[in-house]
């Protein structure tokens, strides 16, 4: 596992965004773990994270010259990793979008630098369903900017449903035809627990949560 991976894992524990146990969640699947990006809440903390999400990114190769957090868990995210850039000696333009558009003032949905003929990275946490993402592509797209690609922090690798067996991730990738790059994933998540005293309790019902839920990691 590379180290941005082993890295935000640990901070997400840290940080206790990365907790393990019963987890009902909005799909009514009875999970082993759960995560809370919300939690990263301090300031180091977050420029911690913002430093991994900024390795994964450049391991990729993705190019772009614009980040774009949706409304409202990108909008910290995406503000961090332009500030890790900045620290790194890349300077990059931000942009992030209301939930309700401003009547007044410069009105619009839009805040920060135009989008217009920009090849723009969406910052987020997850995609769970995709579709505050697809929002988030759709305003981009109307806005004159290219949707260059898509990272989040955790993707949980779980297929959709029985009549769809792609993950969000791996479904948003194919609709949009970019990139969804995650800084880990539920198979860095098991690789994580099972060196790790602490979480060794976990690791079976992780590997049974996959086996159940887990998407092909090829499609």
């Amino acid at each position: 596992m590379s180290d941005h991976r082993t890295r935000f894992l640990q901070l997400a524990l840290d940080a206790d965004a990365l907790r393990f146990g019963e987890f009902t969640l909005k799909s009514g699947r009875v999970s082993p773990y759960f995560f809370n990006a919300g939690r990263f809440d301090r300031g180091a903390a977050l420029a911690a994270l913002a430093s991994c999400y900024a390795d994964a990114i450049d391991a990729s190769g993705v190019g772009f010259d614009l980040l774009f957090g949706p409304a409202y868990k990108g909008i910290p995210l995406a503000t961090a990793l332009a500030c890790e850039y900045a620290r790194r000696g890349r300077d990059l333009p931000l942009a992030f979008n209301r939930k309700e558009a401003k009547a007044h003032g410069e009105g619009g949905s839009l805040i920060g630098a135009p989008l217009a003929g920009r090849k723009v990275l969406v910052v987020d946490d997850v995609i769970t369903a995709g579709t505050a993402i697809r929002e988030a592509l759709g305003i981009i797209t109307a806005a004159g900017g290219t949707v260059a690609g898509i990272v989040v922090a955790l993707d949980r690798q779980e297929i959709a449903g029985d009549s769809d067996r792609r993950s969000a991730a791996q479904a948003v990738a194919a609709e949009a035809g970019v990139p969804v790059l995650a800084v880990a994933g539920l198979s860095d998540l098991l690789a994580f627990a099972a060196g790790n005293d602490t979480l060794a309790a976990y690791h079976a019902p992780l590997l049974a949560y996959r086996a159940r839920y887990g998407c092909d990691q090829t499609g």
